[in-house]
Order: structure tokens, then sequence, then C-alpha cells
């Protein structure tokens, strides 16, 4: 854990780099159900994770979408930076690379965290408590924006 002192108070830096992934086709997004070891266990989520070290945002958001669900990928764009302190529970401060993906091609199951990975129409979603973290407010901004596009990335 690193610390630092700021103005003589001691400050815990716990930020992380994590990426979130909208993969759509067809007014359809893929989900993953999350594994029972994991926060928000048994909840459909944005396939995504951390960023390893020396790896950059866009590769990392291909390599989880890959490992959790066996879909290999094209980032399409950078669809919004999320770097609230408080997300929605969350257990650490992680700021979040959204991205925009296209499907190219499944090759492979999902990996040991994964339950399920499965098709959703974007107009009938799972229960918003059976989706974790604030991952269907990163879905319903996707849903604005193709209805009306804005400027990308989107900044929360």
């Amino acid at each position: 854990m690193i610390t630092c002192n700021f103005e003589n108070q001691n400050k815990v830096l716990l930020r992380h780099v994590v990426v979130d992934n909208l993969v759509t086709k067809d007014n359809q997004i893929l989900l993953v159900k999350r594994g029972s070891k994991y926060l928000e266990p048994n909840k459909w989520a944005l396939p995504g994770g951390y960023v390893e070290r020396d790896e950059t945002v866009k590769k990392a958001a291909k390599r989880e979408v890959f490992e959790e669900t066996g879909y290999q990928t094209k980032v399409i764009d950078l669809f919004q930076i999320i770097d609230n302190p408080d997300r929605k529970n969350e257990d650490r401060q992680n700021i979040s690379f959204v991205h925009l993906l296209k499907p190219l091609k499944k090759i492979k199951e999902p990996d040991h965290e994964i339950k399920q990975a499965k098709w959703f129409n974007l107009n009938n979603l799972p229960n918003s408590k059976e989706i974790a973290f604030d991952h269907l407010d990163m879905i319903n901004n996707y849903k604005k924006y193709l209805q009306k596009p804005f400027k990308l990335p989107l900044l929360k």
C-alpha cells in the first residue's frame, strides 16, 4: 500500500485502473455472470477487470473480454472515463476506462471467474438488482448515445 503525506496528513492511495467493456452487436450487449468468489457474486456485469503492468487500456479491454467471454474483439472507441471515488459497491477507488468493442469470433469458453456469458437485447436487460456495480449506468449512457450521439469519451 502506498501512502503520501499531504500537508502533514497521511493519505492512503487506493486507486486502481480497470477497464469495463460494452461489447455490442445488432442491438444486443454481451454481459457476464460473475463467479461466487468475487465482489457482486452471481450478478451480471460488463466484461472487464484490472489493467496489467506494461499493458495499455486498449489491450486490457481486448484481453479481459477474451478471458471472460471467449470472444476476440476489435476496440471501436473509448466511450467513457469514470473517476468517481465512490463508485457503487466497489471495495476500492477504481478508475474505469469504458470501451466500445465489436465481437469478431468466439474461440473459447469463459474463464474461471465467470459463470456464464450471454447476449441481452438492450431493451430487455436483467433487473437492475441483478446487475453489478454501476454497470447499468454505463449501459444506459450507451443507450442514450445510440439515440443521440455525443462527443466521446464521456467523462463522469
